[in-house]
């Protein structure tokens, strides 16, 4: 069905910087509400502003002042280039999230968050078997065709990768475009420093720890030996430096 491109007022001018590479807002002949989002960059709190600007779509239903009381459904579709941090285990890569009652019964049908984990899908050429397999395909490889596979018959693709074009793009939604892409590059940029300097500070602590532990154990040898000199039994010896018999008889010998 037809869809038409809204503009996504309500994100204000914090739309490039809250994602990075792109966000769609569209509204179906009969009303539904579409909010899509590629994220490429991993994002610990995803979940958190997906929830909040899906609700943006509500709000502008009741600004306009003509629903009496009849919302059109909302759907917020995310396609992720990352894995959720609690679904790392989780072979399913699609997730359909709806609000239900504590019985898990659908308790509300308009509002909907639909989230595609992408590295998820691994899939060949030669193995996709659905038109959701090609999508996801398309979706996830896109970067990598100048054209449709020879087995993406049908005009939905073509368009796909005509609208993709960047050229095609209008010098503002070029300008858009490059600006995410630079946030999506920066932030890459933050996390990878940040892990290196991870493995800095990790480094040095295990360092600083091991020198700790085996300070530690210097000085329950000498204890050992010590309190062997002085006659104590080796159960005696063994609780106080808590260390096992075995350890303080190799010591001691």
């Amino acid at each position: 069905q037809d869809v038409t491109i809204k503009t996504p007022e309500f994100f204000g001018n914090s739309l490039v910087n809250r994602r990075a590479i792109f966000d769609s807002y569209c509204q179906s002949t009969t009303g539904e509400r579409f909010m899509v989002e590629i994220q490429k960059a991993d994002h610990n709190f995803f979940k958190d502003p997906s929830v909040y600007y899906g609700t943006f779509p509500i709000q502008e239903q009741a600004q306009l002042g003509n629903w009496d009381d009849q919302l059109t459904a909302v759907y917020t579709v995310g396609i992720l280039d990352f894995i959720f941090n609690d679904h790392k285990d989780n072979p399913e890569l699609l997730h359909v999230v709806e609000l239900n009652n504590h019985h898990m019964q659908q308790f509300y049908d308009k509002l909907k968050f639909i989230y595609i984990e992408l590295p998820k899908f691994t899939k060949s050429v030669d193995q996709l078997e659905t038109h959701f397999d090609k999508w996801l395909f398309l979706l996830k490889h896109l970067g990598e065709f100048k054209a449709p596979p020879e087995s993406f018959p049908g005009d939905v693709f073509a368009q796909l990768f005509k609208v993709a074009e960047i050229a095609n793009f209008s010098p503002k939604e070029q300008a858009l475009y490059y600006d995410s892409l630079k946030v999506y590059r920066d932030m890459y940029s933050v996390v990878e420093t940040c892990i290196q300097e991870g493995f800095k500070q990790g480094r040095l602590e295990g360092l600083k720890q091991a020198a700790i532990e085996q300070g530690t154990l210097k000085v329950k040898h000498q204890v050992a030996k010590r309190m062997k000199a002085a006659g104590l039994p080796l159960k005696d010896i063994a609780q106080y430096t808590e260390l096992s018999e075995e350890v303080i008889i190799k010591w001691i010998n």
